[in-house]
């Protein structure tokens, strides 16, 4: 038997006046989805904990099979793992975003853009360079990552500060959401000697002689500790790989036993290699049991505010990933197949809710298709009609195991 989930980050929507009151899942079109629909079982998930605030780090951990209650001490250290970023148990991690912040006319400062116009790699590799100093000077090792997506490190350091995710916050202003981090010394410091070192640099400079936004500054959030986890093959006799373009996933699955694989033109954003996740999937269930393939990009344009964008990256989704895996596992023998967003990233919102999130589960890929037509499609509005109701991903993910658990140690 072959396991493979496919995930849409923050697929999950309301409904929208300027789609006629559709959400932009039931707006789009995904034909190869929907096909599954007949053969297989939708239902909604509580991925986030009521405890808990909503995020990827959660919600990615639930689909996972782990309890992130028991399990989830900060998003930075997962994408710590990712990078290879070995952490002391006293060490604490941040996530470190490249973002622009704009001072209005009555000197209030605000979140611009959380991701500084999406940076590219190479460009953000430039700034972190030329950080190193600042980050070093106060104690902590900086290490480039993907796009604005970075990481510090605080050998010693302070893991209960109340910290924003800066997508949280977009066009708000800043200041009620860092007097935390400020109160840190050497937090302080950094920050502070970032932003002089980023308002004359050449890379802001080119980037605003083109009409994009700059990064302007550091937002440090997402803190932890390493988690302590049982590893799947432990939990289930079960190998595999991770796709993601992003550390935060890559990293879950260091932590799960996974083989985090790097696909070339793997963006996080519309511009992603998805043939080249594709491929990476199909190769990797040819002799591994397990593939998790995730696509970022309908979250990053729910965080936009964009509905257009959205809708394309659901598109690009359904078109360019559920298609040709689908198409691709056939002669594959039995495959159960779960797809699924982790978490609702509402277009009016521009972050994360807690709302329960619908999955499709076809429990026997390449059986034939008995089920008679039907016209439910696979949206928030269907997956939560068909009355399954499961009350937490760790519950979910026994389900697409077929309950094949392994006692072993948790």
């Amino acid at each position: 038997m072959k396991y493979i989930i496919l995930v849409g980050d923050g697929m999950g929507d309301y409904p929208l006046e300027e789609l006629g009151g559709k959400t932009p899942l039931e707006a789009a079109r995904t034909p190869n989805i929907d096909r599954l629909a007949r053969k297989g079982r939708m239902g909604v998930v509580r991925t986030v904990p009521e405890s808990m605030e909503p995020g990827s780090d959660v919600a990615n951990m639930s689909l996972l099979g782990y309890d992130p209650r028991r399990f989830h001490t900060g998003r930075a250290p997962l994408e710590a793992a990712s990078m290879g970023v070995a952490l002391e148990t006293d060490a604490v991690a941040f996530r470190c975003n490249l973002v622009a912040l704009e001072t209005d006319a009555e000197g209030v400062t605000r979140m611009k853009d959380y991701s500084a116009g999406h940076i590219s790699t190479g460009e953000a590799r430039e700034l972190i360079a030329a950080l190193q100093s600042a980050a070093a000077g106060n104690g902590f090792s900086l290490y480039p990552g993907v796009s604005y997506r970075h990481l510090l490190v605080w050998p010693r350091g302070q893991a209960d500060l109340k910290t924003t995710p800066p997508h949280d916050i977009s066009g708000k202003p800043t200041a009620p959401h860092l007097e935390a981090v400020l109160g840190e010394p050497a937090l302080s410091s950094f920050i502070r000697t970032a932003a002089a070192v980023l308002a004359d640099h050449p890379v802001n400079r080119s980037r605003l002689a083109n009409g994009k936004s700059p990064a302007n500054a550091v937002w440090l959030w997402g803190q932890g500790k390493a988690p302590s986890m049982a590893s799947l093959k432990e939990r289930f006799d079960l190998t595999g790989v991770m796709i993601s373009a992003v550390d935060l996933l890559k990293g879950l699955g260091v932590y799960a036993g996974l083989e985090p694989v790097n696909v070339p033109g793997a963006t996080g954003y519309l511009d992603t290699n998805y043939a080249g996740k594709v491929e990476a999937a199909l190769t990797a269930l040819k002799t591994r049991r397990f593939a998790f393939l995730h696509v970022e990009a309908p979250d990053e344009a729910s965080h936009e505010g964009n509905i257009s964008r959205k809708i394309e990256a659901i598109e690009a989704f359904d078109e360019r990933v559920v298609g040709p895996v689908v198409e691709g596992l056939r002669g594959f023998g039995r495959v159960r197949l779960l797809v699924a967003t982790d978490h609702f990233t509402p277009i009016c919102m521009k972050t994360h809710a807690s709302d329960p999130a619908p999955f499709l589960l076809v429990e026997d890929l390449n059986a034939p298709d008995t089920n008679a037509p039907s016209a439910n499609r696979f949206c928030e509005k269907c997956a939560a009609a068909a009355g399954w109701r499961v009350e937490s991903g760790e519950e979910l993910f026994l389900e697409f195991m077929g309950r094949e658990r392994v006692t072993l140690a948790e």
